[in-house]
């Protein structure tokens, strides 16, 4: 029973916060590594679509699906914030080595996505035009940025469900395994898409739709495999009977991933409503305009993830701190985050500036398109290291169930400041002006959290949740 026991725990697979003998920054790393490299993935298989958008089709083409794109994140924040609900309490349920438990929230958490994919699906392939008229979307796109829109929206149970088992596997340690999947992912994405966009070997000729097809099929043979995967190892999170008899709900677990995760993705969506309001600020200045704003969301991906990145590293192994009662380490945690956070985003953001215009070549071939979005690029880059730092505080804070006023705070920095920061200096400097609020609301933000992390929350006693 012992050896059974020992080939289904995860720590195989994965790291945790108690292992001896080695730094805390370095443990953060050996799990963080998968994870960024998992988030560049995601954003390659992104960039590429938007490349064999741009190239194959036109400009107009990747402006559409730019135009999608705070729609589809909008949809999505509620089983973000679910799903982060869900890491919060599978990493103190894990500290605790409450195995059963880690069973059941995984089991309710996943069946809380398909049901909400389904929504999202059907809501979402019906209102996708009204929202897009809307967001005053340009009249030369909207007609293919809802086409887009539709054949996404129904990809969605998939996705959902994929996204929530890779977040719950992070919140026992493993990054490893969730990296595997997205390579089979974004692989296969990266592939297929332009085979869509051009009709070879028999395929239809799908245009626009092409990306989001592929994105389907890639996601669905991720979460094939991550299935076959996972059973093959003997994983703990493993999907079996009693993750599938777990999916018909336990709502005492779903109402407290419910009242963590609520907040977070509240704060997600108030983060993609804001993205609304910047991108119609942006359309006001043509479609050309539109494109860059997607170009530029594609190259600020790779600097913002690492960031998200080390801020989700920060917030589960604090949990598991909090879980196992060992507050001492919580320390240890949050000066290795921030340490990193700012030694790779220096690298990350350096060389970001220093290739900029090559980058949004990838994309871009349009000169007027190439140098509205090198200019906005040069506007924002630094200011991730900010918001790195941000999200590491915050981050540590929800993993202790503590949400309400990290996100109040983020929210304001975003409503409170970004957006009528840019929408007042847009009056000033034109379509500058709309990015100079990015840096502005991140350094309040820090500003903020870190007052609010200093002052009271470190002053409390937390005890785990489960």
């Amino acid at each position: 029973m012992a050896q059974a026991e020992a080939r289904a725990t995860p720590r195989r697979h994965g790291v945790n916060v108690f292992e001896e003998g080695k730094p805390m920054w370095q443990i953060l790393l050996v799990f963080l590594v998968p994870l960024m490299l998992s988030n560049v993935l995601q954003s390659a298989s992104q960039t590429m679509a938007s490349i064999w958008i741009g190239r194959l089709i036109s400009t107009e083409a990747l402006g559409a699906i730019s135009a999608v794109f705070p729609l589809v994140f909008l949809l999505f924040s509620f089983v973000f914030g679910v799903s982060s609900g869900s890491s919060v309490l599978i990493g103190q349920a894990f500290g605790a080595r409450d195995h059963h438990k880690v069973k059941k929230i995984t089991g309710t958490v996943l069946g809380a996505a398909l049901y909400l994919g389904v929504i999202v699906a059907v809501v979402g392939a019906f209102g996708s035009s009204t929202v897009l008229g809307w967001l005053a979307t340009p009249r030369d796109i909207i007609a293919q940025s809802d086409a887009y829109a539709r054949v996404l929206f129904l990809t969605m149970p998939v996705f959902f469900v994929y996204f929530v088992y890779a977040t719950i596997l992070r919140g026992t340690g493993d990054s490893t395994t969730p990296f595997y999947a997205l390579i089979v992912s974004a692989v296969l994405a990266i592939a297929i898409t332009p085979l869509f966009i051009v009709g070879v070997f028999g395929l239809p000729k799908l245009g626009v739709v092409s990306a989001a097809v592929a994105g389907l099929i890639a996601n669905s043979a991720a979460l094939a495999w991550l299935v076959y995967y996972l059973a093959r190892r003997n994983h703990l999170l493993k999907f079996d009977r009693e993750t599938l008899a777990d999916m018909r709900i336990d709502w005492s677990i779903l109402r407290s991933v419910v009242r963590i995760g609520v907040p977070t993705g509240l704060q997600v969506m108030m983060v993609s409503l804001a993205e609304l309001a910047v991108i119609s600020f942006v359309n006001r200045f043509g479609s050309s305009a539109t494109a860059a704003y997607g170009a530029v969301n594609q190259v600020v991906g790779y600097v913002q993830f690492p960031a998200i990145s080390i801020g989700i590293s920060a917030s589960i192994f604090g949990a598991q701190c909090i879980g196992a009662r060992r507050e001492d380490k919580l320390g240890s945690v949050i000066r290795s985050a921030v340490g990193l956070n700012y030694f790779i985003g220096a690298i990350i953001i350096g060389l970001c500036y220093v290739f900029a215009l090559d980058i949004l070549g990838w994309f871009i071939t349009d000169p007027r398109t190439l140098r509205i979005a090198h200019e906005l690029l040069m506007i924002t880059l630094w200011s991730y290291a900010i918001f790195g730092n941000s999200a590491v505080l915050s981050g540590v804070m929800r993993g202790s169930g503590t949400v309400l006023w990290p996100t109040i705070i983020g929210i304001f920095a975003i409503w409170g400041i970004e957006v009528p920061a840019a929408y007042l200096l847009m009056q000033r400097f034109g379509l500058d002006g709309v990015w100079l609020g990015y840096p502005i609301a991140y350094c309040t933000g820090l500003a903020l959290q870190f007052c609010y992390y200093e002052f009271v929350w470190k002053r409390k006693t937390h005890e785990r949740l489960i």
